[in-house]
């Protein structure tokens, strides 16, 4: 059977369009800190500052991680529970369409995520090939 079939592309794909939300998020983050500072404030809650780069330094850097499929399984872990506490901190007010629309892919969001737990990270991934032995012999 060939080493690479259709297949072997799906779960790399699949960490990217995962990872693309996050990557983007924060780089929405770092472009206007201002603004996510003033919503994280008008939450309630507090230490909106340190709140900021926690959230830049968990979407920028995990996503990055996902992309590249390092320590996947860990990775996507974080962002999965990232996802639901943001989603129900920052989107809980769901007579609102829209805030229900946010949370809900907030909470699919988590549910792929969830699934590169389950399942890794596949082929294409730094953790596929830290898995594999070694190919080279030393004589």
């Amino acid at each position: 059977m060939n080493a690479f079939s259709a297949n072997s592309f799906v779960p790399a794909i699949g960490r990217v369009l995962l990872a693309t939300i996050f990557i983007f998020s924060a780089i929405g983050k770092i472009a206007a800190p201002e603004a996510t500072i003033g919503y994280i404030q008008s939450v309630g809650l507090p230490f909106a500052t340190l709140g900021l780069a926690i959230a830049i330094a968990v979407e920028l850097g995990g996503g990055l991680l996902l992309v590249l499929g390092v320590k996947a399984r860990a990775v996507a872990a974080v962002l999965a529970v990232f996802s639901i506490v943001t989603g129900v901190a920052f989107h809980s007010a769901i007579g609102d369409q829209n805030q229900l629309i946010h949370l809900l892919k907030n909470f699919a969001m988590a549910g792929g995520l969830l699934q590169v737990v389950a399942f890794g990270a596949g082929a294409f991934s730094v953790d596929q090939r830290l898995a594999r032995p070694a190919a080279r012999q030393f004589a």
